[in-house]
């Protein structure tokens, strides 16, 4: 499962129980990654979906969200991100072949959804202050301000996964990008 050991579901105790419990119905099952950070630090990974879940319920599109994960756990090098974002953006519609053009960071034919992956590439790149020219692209795209927001919070959701898989080397379990 990776270099952390994870307690089986069904030794769980505690909130390690409580979380496994909640995920397993949400997701049918308990993916490699919320089974370590649930035994090693369950409030961490309390906190870490609790931002998704506003993440979720705000302004960006679940397209989008799935774009911003991509763009930034290809660029972080993590396998395992990229291997679960990529089947939950072919959930919600992206296409195998717009899904590599995001990682790459290239075009896909979609302005708005282009203008948001350059402005994340970006982003992730670059330190320091952001160019205006870079946010004026985005807003000309027709995002909000609400949505910038929340584009900050998937970039940061995503990175402290990214973050933990790749020091765990946590195994994947879900299918292999196309």
């Amino acid at each position: 499962m990776g270099r952390f050991n994870s307690v089986p579901a069904d030794q769980a105790t505690g909130p390690t129980a409580e979380i496994y419990a909640s995920i397993k119905k949400s997701l049918g099952k308990v993916p490699n990654a919320y089974a370590a950070l649930a035994t090693l630090a369950p409030a961490a990974l309390q906190a870490m979906l609790a931002a998704d879940k506003v993440l979720s319920s705000g302004p960006l599109s679940k397209p989008d969200q799935e774009t911003i994960k991509l763009v930034i756990s290809e660029l972080a090098g993590c396998d395992y991100c990229v291997a679960a974002h990529s089947m939950v953006g072919k959930m919600v519609g992206l296409s195998p072949e717009a899904m590599h053009r995001v990682r790459e960071g290239q075009a896909t034919g979609d302005a708005r959804r282009d203008a948001l992956v350059a402005f994340v590439h970006y982003l992730a790149l670059n330190p320091g202050t952001l160019p205006e020219s870079q946010l004026k692209a985005l807003q000309e795209a027709g995002y909000t301000g609400e949505e910038i927001v929340h584009v900050g919070l998937a970039i940061s959701i995503i990175t402290f996964t990214n973050v933990f898989n790749r020091t765990n080397d946590t195994t994947v379990d879900f299918p292999k990008p196309e």
